[in-house]
């Protein structure tokens, strides 16, 4: 699988809840060029939270077509995603694109790649990006020992990451369902 310098994002689903989060840096080559960049949203009314790792471009192309499939699969973030899949891996243009989403919603959470990879972790704790790594082994580590909400694990284990990892900051934005 491709790593994506300049981010890290996770999801944690933990006692019916989850949040996605994401820090801010964005990263040419050795260079820091911006600090505080939007890479996690809220989609379909605030139901379905994304997020993303990779060219930037890349991505908000990717959202654009998964909030089409939502629109199209309401409430079935499952199909949503396999139909993504499938239009990002057969489609010449979109196959092109070099990015990672990760998706979640109340029930889900998967990784999607334009080489068809849909892959929903088993513990609810999903991490993309050249700091995923440390975020999810954090979180891991988090989820096992405190009683923390999903928020909270995200915030404090994308900290740890932005303490480890050099593509990624400090600067944290978690987004959770809309009620």
């Amino acid at each position: 699988m491709t790593t994506f310098h300049a981010t890290t994002i996770l999801s944690v689903r933990r006692d019916g809840r989850v949040a996605l989060g994401g820090d801010g840096q964005v990263t040419m080559g050795n260079t820091i060029t911006k600090a505080n960049a939007q890479k996690v949203r809220s989609l379909a009314g605030g139901r379905v939270l994304a997020g993303f790792a990779g060219a930037a471009a890349d991505a908000f192309t990717l959202f654009e077509k998964f909030e089409e499939k939502l629109d199209r699969y309401p409430g079935n973030l499952p199909k949503a995603a396999v139909e993504l899949a499938k239009e990002w891996r057969s489609d010449r243009v979109l196959r092109r694109l070099e990015a990672l989403l990760a998706v979640a919603d109340r029930d889900h959470s998967f990784l999607l790649s334009g080489t068809g990879d849909i892959i929903e972790p088993d513990d609810g704790i999903l991490a993309i990006g050249s700091g995923g790594s440390f975020a999810l082994a954090a979180a891991r580590a988090l989820v096992a020992h405190t009683t923390l909400p999903p928020a909270e694990v995200v915030r404090q284990a994308l900290h740890i990451a932005g303490e480890i990892c050099i593509y990624t900051n400090q600067h944290i934005t978690v987004v959770e369902p809309s009620a």
